[in-house]
């Protein structure tokens, strides 16, 4: 039976403009430039969602949900909380009355790799999260072990302490800080694109000839 806590990771001192900037952007528009870092399976318990913040990381084992307490005690303000259940998937780690004491601690948003309990409290709450649906059978408050600030694994995606957490109504992406400025950017410069060929469609253009599809398809024609 054993705990584990790890060092709190420091922030490249720009994170703050990258967070303000991945807040106006989509997480499908980085999906059309990467796969990489996306948590597959995972979606929000309600829509419209939006999460960007610091991972907080969190791991557990089947039964026991004392870590995912623990870290509610550390976590800061604007940190989304992000939890890896060890692959299971039957037992929710999460319910009303831990949600509400992440509201009161600031967390930004939760993201748990299995079920959560007490779908209603959670929904009528201003706490975003994301998950794998719902379940009544929960973990336990027995002493059996987990981590917390450790690198973990949420839906087959790894994330570290610190890493940036980008979550919206489509899905959970994870960003790791070292050039997310620069992605970050990117993804505003191709959204910005957007309003320009929603016009030339309205003007009678096709989507092909606009974005190169009718091209590479007939110069490809078998």
């Amino acid at each position: 039976m054993t705990y584990k806590l790890g060092p709190r990771p420091e922030s490249p001192a720009e994170i703050e403009a990258v967070l303000d900037d991945l807040r106006k952007a989509s997480t499908g528009t980085l999906g059309h430039l990467t796969d990489f870092g996306f948590a597959s399976g995972l979606a929000p318990l309600c829509r419209p969602a939006k999460a960007v913040g610091l991972a907080f990381t969190v791991r557990i084992p089947d039964l026991d949900g004392t870590a995912v307490h623990y870290a509610l005690s550390l976590a800061r303000r604007g940190e989304v909380v992000v939890v890896d259940t060890s692959g299971q998937q039957a037992r929710a780690a999460w319910g009303g009355v831990v949600n509400h004491a992440a509201i009161r601690a600031g967390i930004a948003g939760v993201v748990i790799d299995g079920p959560v309990t007490d779908w209603e409290e959670i929904t009528a709450s201003s706490l975003p999260v994301w998950c794998r649906g719902t379940t009544s059978v929960t973990a336990r408050a027995i002493t059996l072990e987990g981590a917390v600030e450790v690198p973990v694994q949420v839906g087959g995606a790894v994330v570290r302490p610190g890493d940036i957490v980008f979550a919206d109504s489509d899905g959970v992406f994870f960003i790791p800080p070292d050039g997310a400025a620069e992605l970050a950017k990117a993804l505003l410069q191709r959204e910005a694109r957007e309003p320009q060929i929603k016009r030339r469609l309205d003007a009678g253009e096709q989507l092909i000839d606009i974005n190169g599809a009718r091209a590479r398809f007939e110069e490809n024609i078998a």
